[in-house]
């Protein structure tokens, strides 16, 4: 198989169904040394004390962490960016852009990942014409946001098209979250020439070894990346 665009990196999620899981820790323990760089989870399903072990762990063996924010109102993203910093994530993920949670961040040392476009819902759902989120995706750019959130298969129209539009517009890392539960959507990520992507519940519901753990899902994907 052919692509023109650098591998994709895959993202791992200790999330099922927009939540984190209760076991994210014990998960991570039995599976980082998996040739994966980057990992993370949700701001909803742990108390905060246990996502910062979680996260501490992760630093711990090495790994470029994520939270990822989907909560949508702008007191809830606050609080998931103070999270996000108090934790010591590298990266944070989601929110629905405000000029406060940008201008909070600004002195961190993390970066700022928003949602382009109008999301709601739970678990999220994006809509809104391509032009419109493309433009929303630019104007955060100029704000200075270090990358993009795209839910790309969350969107209400044409999801491949809209990711290479928004891939295509800025200069940023994209990272296409959400329901990616095939090769064939990972394939679609990787010729848009999004940076990277996120996989959570798919691993879950074991849509890459229909009979296989949570660690064969996990494995089968990271193969067939070594594959292509």
């Amino acid at each position: 198989m052919k692509h023109q665009h650098l591998k994709p990196e895959l993202i791992v999620m200790l999330t099922h169904q927009d939540e984190t899981v209760p076991n994210a820790l014990e998960l991570f323990d039995r599976t980082k040394d998996y040739p994966i760089t980057h990992w993370g989870f949700k701001d909803v399903g742990l108390p905060p004390k246990e996502m910062q072990s979680v996260a501490i762990a992760m630093k711990a063996a090495g790994k470029t962490t994520f939270l990822e924010v989907v909560s949508l109102s702008e007191e809830d993203g606050l609080r998931g960016a103070r999270l996000a910093v108090d934790s010591g994530f590298d990266i944070l993920m989601g929110t629905v852009f405000y000029p406060s949670i940008g201008e909070y961040l600004k002195d961190k040392p993390i970066q700022y990942y928003p949602f382009p476009g109008h999301v709601y819902g739970h678990p999220s759902i994006l809509d809104g014409a391509i032009d419109d989120i493309v433009n929303h995706a630019r104007e955060l750019e100029s704000y200075g946001v270090h990358g993009l959130d795209l839910l790309t298969y969350r969107y209400t129209g044409n999801a491949p098209h809209l990711l290479s539009q928004v891939v295509q517009s800025t200069r940023v890392p994209v990272v296409s979250a959400g329901s990616i539960a095939s090769f064939e959507r990972i394939t679609e990520v990787w010729d848009s020439g999004a940076w990277g992507f996120t996989i959570g519940s798919a691993f879950f519901e074991k849509m890459f070894v229909p009979d296989g753990s949570f660690e064969q899902n996990l494995l089968a994907v990271c193969d067939w990346l070594e594959k292509q």
